[in-house]
């Protein structure tokens, strides 16, 4: 049976929270793992040093700064803003992934079992329910071929027509689904650009209102938050690009599939306009 929007939108969106969530866990034990790992250093530097007051004080600041963990140190850097956009997006190209990557299935598009009973009821002769076994199946090749046979009265021609522009919408469907994926992957370079672009004004701006120089760590905020803009943002790019090229292939190949084997079901009916005239 195909899968139904609600159903596959469902599934989708479980499915994304599940997947960010192993996502998140793995960032973050990533960064505990390397917080903990300069907490160690830093404390092996203490005790070869004697203790140092200078070295305390530096490590006070960075322990303060969260420096050692790098998901604290990331949203730091991109601030609220940035993360809640970048979170959106991510969790809505997850979400459009699963979702596609159900539409997209055989079963959905091509289904085996419309195909041999289809095929089935025509040797048979029995084109009522051929008809109504596809106007039933909700699949590509269901709607297709229902279109077919319900213009088949007309003739040949038409009833290939009728399929033809059936084909056509089903297509535009698939293809407008997929359309975001594509979307997303251009937009999100694209917002990284502008947090570089942000974030570099940021750290000119403390160049320029201050009367001395000023410290390293107040130009690094600027630039830590124009380096994690982009590096997100290319993240978040490029495996939106890669999926949709590769769903948009899989979705050609059915849809491909589709009109060769409706044709072939219906060549039989070549005669019917012919018979008429």
């Amino acid at each position: 049976m195909r899968i139904s929007p609600f159903t596959s939108t469902v599934r989708a969106t479980a499915y994304s929270l599940c997947i960010l969530s192993i996502v998140f866990a793995a960032v973050s034990v990533v960064g505990i793992a390397t917080s903990a790992t300069v907490y160690a250093q830093d404390a092996d530097a203490g005790d070869a040093g004697g203790g140092d007051e200078a070295d305390d004080e530096g490590s006070d600041d960075t322990a303060d700064k969260g420096g050692g963990n790098v998901l604290s140190w990331m949203i730091e850097a991109l601030g609220i803003g940035y993360c809640i956009i970048f979170l959106a997006l991510s969790f809505t190209l997850v979400a459009l992934f699963v979702m596609n990557l159900l539409t997209a299935r055989r079963d959905n598009v091509v289904p085996i079992h419309l195909v041999e009973g289809f095929e089935a009821h025509l040797n048979e002769k029995r084109y009522q329910e051929a008809y109504e076994m596809a106007k039933a199946d909700e699949s590509f090749l269901g709607q297709v071929l229902s279109a077919g046979l319900g213009k088949l009265s007309a003739g040949y021609s038409q009833a290939i027509e009728a399929m033809q522009e059936v084909g056509e919408e089903e297509n535009m469907k698939l293809e407008h689904k997929l359309s975001y994926m594509a979307l997303i992957g251009t937009v999100s370079p694209m917002l990284g650009l502008f947090g570089t672009v942000h974030g570099m004004i940021d750290s000119f701006r403390v160049i320029a209102l201050s009367d001395a120089t000023p410290k390293a760590q107040e130009l690094a905020d600027g630039i830590s938050k124009a380096l994690w803009t982009t590096l997100v943002g290319l993240a978040i790019a490029i495996p939106a690009i890669a999926a949709y090229n590769i769903l948009r292939n899989r979705v050609a190949r059915l849809v491909l599939e589709v009109g060769i084997l409706s044709e072939g079901l219906m060549n039989r009916f070549q005669t019917v306009g012919k018979e008429k005239k």
